[in-house]
């Protein structure tokens, strides 16, 4: 359940509450087994290779988010393996009797097992958020972080996710108004899986699985390792090896990628998932966006009008540049207690972004306005109406009717996580306060901001499968509180936006449960296990990368065909410099290189009204509630570490199979669709581990020129007069 996606803001298919019991089971039976040995233990097993999985691959060149539909399909034959072998006998410890196999695999063992599964890609994001925090204070900042202090940085932002979500789950987890749209597909998918399949032609849904996984396992050896350049197809540059203007249109990794494509899964969903689960008209919608963006607004902003000064940077790079298109040393305006030396910022000079990157910083000031407006307009009455009856608990459906006869999880138990969370953050703000600059009054702010936030948020979610954001509001204040404090405004933002993400993707598992009738304790239970399991091994894992791997993350110091360069983390890192170090008030105040993107934020509020209007008026025009200006905003969104090449391949493969594939093979697709998504997310990360671990990390590598990714030397050049960077040539 990642947040700020194209799948997650779609609402066209979504169903009225109605019609929920079409889709979920009314029946409910008590004495099937839940917490089993079986669901312990591939629990227990599918969140740790998620959690390793995911971490593994975040600081690769092109990231993999493995979900928990992996999880949720493969652990399936394993389960009815063990039910057919494991001994009957039943064991007792210390007055508890408990049997290795109770009985046939069931459908609520499953359930619990993927809720397991869903602590390993730590709530929506692959890897927990606060590992990116720790990545750029080792790897960037080189701090000598203490590894307590991290572990606790991580735990304590989830725990707290997890104090926010039971004290809400009356409001957003009981009442029927409150029916989190995105949980049907998942009801839908265990069902499909443990309803007998009919006796037809073709292969069964898992044998699909294995054959899908196997073929893709084997042929990521070549993007990964054999033919690296099928991640990056670009092959305009060879046609035109000695223009830069060609290069910078035509790279798929340095530029805006026209006519690039990857053949390389891992490049497809690296950034905003699978397509193959996201709906065709959000896969339209973020098509748009990705158009007018990539192939009209940068291109004018950068030949025509030289925007921000464009023509001294890259056309696109993730990279900090000084006026004079050199990268910007943020070693020279830190001081040793990474602050900022603001005698040496004034020395050194202003700080700039390749253009696309300054465009994107804007879309994201539109996207947040956007997202209200649009929210408040298509959603405002039916969210109130609801909320209210869900305040009043006036309605309980069958499944709440039926919950009830399961014993409740006691406030109290919710209330000591809350509170122990809060302590350890605060403990850590006063131990470790030269490490995390935040203080405690900030450690409270930040508290104070999720708190506020969570319920209205959550209903939104809950009612219209739209999350907004409020990253940027987060950092703008803590960089308006405590400029020139880097790590600060991190830590600010993991406590006070992406613990709320974490208390909703909580809320959401409670709400898969409480459809599937799994016992409020059980989820507890799993829950937070889960969550501590993952959030070890999470840190355990990022921390022996970011020891072993030789200058991980230093693209300067990398050889330049490794694929540990970080793109989520030096855009992380540039958060910090952008938002912490320097401060918004210098880039985006009166005086900033970048104070008109401000305006974005009323052009974002502005723009879904005319989309409205328009739908009240024609109300006969379906389509026209369908223009969703928020997931067209998506079409530029996460770029960087994105590359238009990573989204224009997204789009593509997603209308082979949401639209075509979905319009003339229909049963195909309700067959094989999602399992497909599965088995290309497995086959590959089981490849690359395998890579890794027998020829990468042993330094066997290849070196011929389908190795060399890109082929686009000169993309990276700037090309305004007088400006010299190393391997381009300078203009008069």
């Amino acid at each position: 359940m990642a947040t700020d996606k194209p799948n997650g803001e779609s609402t066209e298919e979504r169903c009225p509450i109605e019609e929920v019991a079409l889709i979920v089971p009314e029946t409910d039976d008590p004495t099937m087994p839940v917490m089993t040995f079986r669901a312990w233990f591939l629990g227990l097993t599918s969140c740790t290779l998620l959690i390793f999985l995911n971490t593994f691959f975040t600081f690769r060149t092109q990231p993999l988010t493995i979900s928990a539909i992996l999880m949720q399909i493969s652990v399936l034959p394993i389960g009815k393996f063990m039910a057919r072998t494991l001994p009957t006998k039943e064991f007792r410890v210390l007055g508890w009797s408990f049997s290795l196999n109770p009985g046939p695999f069931n459908i609520k063992e499953h359930v619990i097992i993927t809720i397991f599964a869903n602590c390993g890609v730590s709530f929506g994001g692959g890897d927990a958020y606060s590992i990116g925090a720790i990545a750029v204070m080792k790897a960037y900042y080189k701090q000598s972080l203490n590894f307590l202090c991290g572990l606790l940085i991580v735990l304590t932002t989830q725990i707290l996710g997890y104090g926010w979500a039971g004290m809400l789950r009356r409001y957003l987890v009981d009442p029927v108004e409150m029916w989190w749209p995105s949980n049907l597909a998942q009801v839908s998918l265990f069902r499909a899986l443990h309803e007998r399949e009919a006796k037809n032609k073709g292969l069964t849904r898992m044998q699909f699985f294995l054959v899908a996984t196997a073929a893709s396992f084997a042929y990521y050896a070549l993007p990964g390792y054999l033919i690296p350049i099928l991640t990056f197809f670009s092959w305009v540059c060879w046609a035109w090896p000695h223009s830069i203007t060609a290069q910078q249109i035509g790279s798929g990794y340095h530029g805006l990628g026209v006519g690039a494509f990857t053949l390389d899964w891992a490049g497809i969903s690296a950034y905003h998932g699978s397509p193959l689960v996201t709906p065709w008209t959000s896969i339209l919608n973020v098509g748009i966006g990705f158009v007018m963006f990539i192939y009209i607004i940068v291109p004018l902003c950068y030949w025509k009008f030289n925007t921000f000064d464009a023509r001294k940077f890259p056309i696109f790079s993730n990279q900090l540049f000084t006026s004079s298109g050199h990268k910007y040393d943020t070693t020279k305006i830190l001081t040793p207690q990474y602050d900022l030396n603001v005698a040496a910022y004034n020395s050194y000079g202003k700080l700039y972004l390749s253009p696309l990157f300054a465009l994107s910083i804007g879309s994201g000031f539109a996207r947040f306005t956007a997202t209200l407006t649009h929210v408040a307009l298509f959603h405002g009455s039916d969210i109130l109406k609801q909320s209210r009856s869900a305040m009043k608990n006036v309605k309980l459906d069958v499944h709440a009717r039926l919950m009830k006869s399961y014993k409740q999880v006691p406030q109290w138990w919710f209330h000591i996580l809350l509170i122990g969370s809060i302590g350890l953050s605060l403990l850590m703000s006063f131990v470790w306060k030269d490490e995390v600059q935040l203080p405690w009054w900030g450690m409270l702010f930040a508290f104070g901001l999720a708190w506020i936030v969570t319920l209205p948020i959550g209903v939104i979610q809950a009612t219209t499968n739209q999350q907004p954001g409020y990253d940027i509001i987060a950092q703008f204040i803590i960089g308006y509180i405590l400029p020139g404090k880097p790590i600060a405004n991190l830590l600010f933002k993991i406590y006070g936006r992406i613990s709320t993400i974490h208390a909703l993707s909580f809320l959401s598992d409670l709400k898969l449960g409480h459809y599937m009738k799994i016992p409020p304790r059980c989820m507890y239970t799993a829950q937070l296990v889960g969550t501590f399991v993952a959030g070890v091994v999470n840190l355990g894992v990022a921390w022996w990368m970011l020891d072993s791997v030789e200058n991980i993350c230093d693209v300067e110091a990398l050889h330049p065909d490794s694929q540990w360069t970080c793109p989520k983390y030096r855009v992380t890192f540039d958060a910090s410099v952008i938002w912490g170090l320097i401060g918004p008030k210098r880039l985006f105040g009166p005086g900033g290189m970048y104070r008109n993107l401000v305006w974005l934020f009323l052009i974002g509020a502005l723009l879904p009204v005319p989309v409205w209007v328009l739908s009240k008026i024609f109300p006969e025009k379906k389509w026209i509630p369908l223009i969703n200006i928020p997931v067209i905003s998506y079409g530029f969104a996460g770029m960087p570490p994105a590359t238009p090449t990573n989204i224009a391949s997204w789009l593509v493969t997603g209308m082979i199979f949401n639209y075509f594939v979905f319009r003339y093979h229909k049963r195909w697709w309700q067959k094989y669709n999602y399992v497909l998504s599965a088995a290309l997310d497995a086959g590959t990360a089981f490849m690359g581990v395998l890579l890794f671990f027998a020829l990468q990390n042993n330094n066997i590598e290849l070196k011929w020129w389908g190795t060399h990714v890109d082929h686009c030397p000169l993309a990276s050049c700037p090309t305004a007069p007088g400006i010299t960077a190393e391997g381009c040539p300078v203009f008069k």
